[in-house]
């Protein structure tokens, strides 16, 4: 970002609270309605009072310890109203969505490869602008027009030690919530089995993997949606190879739930026992039942909206995984927490009224949940918005040979919604108008104006102070391991301070004889624990650690010895049970490890005492690479 970019950004809350000063200055019958107006206008006037200093108050200077970012899939102002309309009536109000004071408007064009605007965007191109600050082609997945991958906002985040969540009722594999944990050139790359769509990006290819398999490396504290049917799909390379997901995930340390009772017996969400809860095989079944819109349908008697008796239980609803997703990631060191209402745009899609105004109603309770944690904290921003709008619209007549439907609202009135960019049974197509965007807490402010998405990005990396230079993070890494130990002995090389990666890699150079691969282990907290076994021949040998992203590169020097003390035996925290799903495990052909890091001491200067005392540390005890977990339970709770 520039810094004219930068200072601009700086000075948009002063100038924001200098426009609201001003305004201070006017007579305030000028701009506010008395009660006795409104009575006389009919209830028309929403605001009866004078708004000035509630709007003083609004503004507020960041930095922010925690960013809870809602995104209505879909979501235009045509949405909004609807909902609202329906729900609410026309003088009503959504309590969440309405509720926040700081608004502004953003654009949402993405670029075609060649770096032209495409005016109407999809929602891989458009979460990937905010995910990342940069604009991309449709289709793709937090990569650059030239396919190079870009870091998002949960990777930086969790590279700055904030705790991080990512919560959708689409398939988690879905677009939205895929840009915050992958980087693939097409959204449809969901799974292992998902070859032709994955391509070069597919592991057996050389690739970063699909992205299922990345949203397990990524490595998020929590991840809730749907999309169990890609989970139970097996790796088809890499040190994984013939395991399914689940079991892979539980293998590298998740907590794995399947339905509410295990979502509900969680205690804690972090590094160590990262959470993914998937309910439902594809999408949420959305709140209310189906009303496809038909030609002349708006003619027809309005309907009211029904429940859909397939709709999950109310402590899977959106609101209900936002509250429990905030329990779980509030804490000292903050987080970041992405939260999509998905289905507004597949109902959409399908010109059904009922579905997408449903889906409205569950992302408003789910910010007025998150907006009560951030008054009660104090210290959070909310931004709620939408990747892209939609087609419908609220029409006065039936239009000809156009889908349309009537609604009964609240109020008793009817509705006429219509649908006029496909034929029945066909897609819906989306628009490239510009989307509300509103904001509450410290840094909000800088939603306010004409931005575009992508400056949504930076609002967030602003407001939380993170250091964007992830290799930097890394640049600092140091290696630990015993300077000497016994022929055929087991024992453990750990690299401290490497937050900038998410997996490290290893390979094992004896003193004669072919060097040994050791795979890759996870990052927890910085760190990331080998379990080497040492070969029986005597001589120098030499453990090679490489941060898998910053491509830092660590070593120690280990004398195979006759004699040298042989390691005590590493201690493995023993994993908590969780109905539903599975505690922590081991993985791959290292380890993960947990904790703030061991100390940070060179190969050859560790002496065994020392080396006794890293082992029994208790938040950087190591996971035996050979221990592999195999008790993820499928979602009927039988063991798979």
């Amino acid at each position: 970002m520039s810094s004219t970019t930068r200072r601009t950004r700086a000075a948009l809350a002063t100038g924001a609270m200098a426009l609201a000063a001003s305004v201070a200055l006017l007579p305030g019958a000028a701009f506010a309605a008395t009660p006795a107006d409104v009575a006389e206008n009919g209830g028309a006037a929403r605001s009866s009072d004078d708004s000035t200093q509630a709007l003083l108050d609004s503004v507020q200077a960041g930095p922010a310890k925690n960013v809870i970012l809602l995104i209505g899939d879909g979501m235009g102002d045509s949405e909004i109203t609807s909902a609202r309309n329906y729900q609410y009536g026309a003088g009503g109000e959504l309590p969440g969505i309405d509720a926040l004071p700081l608004t502004g408007q953003y654009t949402t064009y993405s670029l075609t490869k060649a770096g032209k605007p495409d005016y109407v965007p999809d929602s891989a191109a458009t979460g990937s602008a905010w995910a990342t600050g940069t604009k991309t082609y449709d289709n793709a997945v937090s990569v650059d027009i030239a396919g190079t991958p870009q870091d998002t906002l949960v990777e930086i985040a969790k590279a700055n030690g904030k705790k991080t969540g990512n919560v959708s009722t689409a398939e988690i594999q879905d677009a939205t919530p895929a840009v915050q944990a992958a980087h693939v050139a097409a959204r449809s790359c969901y799974g292992p089995d998902s070859v032709t769509q994955c391509g070069a990006d597919a592991l057996d290819q050389g690739g970063l993997g699909s992205i299922s398999e990345q949203i397990i490396g990524t490595r998020a504290d929590l991840t809730l949606g749907g999309g169990s049917a890609s989970f139970r799909q097996s790796a088809r390379a890499g040190q994984y190879q013939g395991e399914s997901l689940f079991d892979q995930a539980a293998d590298r340390g998740y907590q794995v739930v399947g339905d509410a009772a295990g979502l509900g017996a969680l205690t804690a969400a972090d590094q160590a026992s990262p959470v993914l809860g998937t309910f439902t095989d594809g999408n949420f079944p959305t709140r209310f039942a189906p009303s496809t819109a038909t030609v002349g349908g708006a003619d027809l008697a309005p309907q009211a909206c029904t429940p859909n008796p397939a709709r999950l239980s109310t402590d899977l609803s959106l609101r209900s995984l936002t509250e429990k997703s905030i329990d779980l990631l509030d804490g000292d060191q903050g987080f970041f927490l992405q939260v999509e209402g998905a289905s507004i745009d597949k109902r959409d899609h399908s010109a059904d009224a009922c579905g997408q105004i449903g889906e409205v109603l569950d992302l408003d309770e789910a910010v007025q949940a998150a907006l009560e944690f951030a008054k009660a904290d104090g210290n959070t921003m909310v931004i709620v918005t939408a990747d892209h709008a939609h087609t419908s619209q609220i029409v006065d007549s039936t239009p000809p040979a156009t889908l349309s439907t009537a609604l009964l609202t609240t109020e008793g009135s009817t509705m006429k919604i219509a649908y006029g960019t496909a034929a029945a049974g066909g897609s819906q197509q989306h628009t490239g108008t510009q989307l509300r965007v509103a904001g509450y807490g410290p840094g909000a402010a800088n939603v306010v104006g004409l931005i575009d998405q992508t400056d949504n990005f930076f609002t967030i990396v602003n407001a939380l102070e993170l250091d964007r230079d992830l290799d930097g993070l890394s640049a600092d890494g140091t290696v630990s391991a015993p300077a000497e130990v016994a022929p055929g002995t087991d024992f453990t090389v750990t690299a401290s301070g490497v937050e900038g990666d998410r997996q490290v890699s290893g390979v094992y150079t004896p003193a004669s004889g072919d060097p040994v691969d050791l795979g890759y282990v996870d990052v927890v907290d910085g760190v990331a624990t080998f379990t080497v076994t040492a070969p029986t021949a005597l001589g120098a040998g030499s453990v090679t650690l490489v941060g898998v992203q910053s491509g830092v590169e660590l070593r120690a020097d280990v004398l195979v010895a006759a004699g040298a003390p042989t390691p005590a035996p590493t201690a493995s925290p023993t994993p908590a049970a969780v109905p539903g799903g599975s505690g922590t495990g081991a993985g791959g052909a290292g380890t993960t490890a947990s904790g703030s890091g061991p100390l940070a001491f060179t190969g050859s200067d560790m002496v065994p005492a020392l080396l006794l005392a890293l082992m029994l540390a208790g938040t950087g005890a190591v996971l035996v690479a050979r221990r592999r977990r195999r008790s993820v339970l499928d979602h009927s709770g039988a063991q798979l």
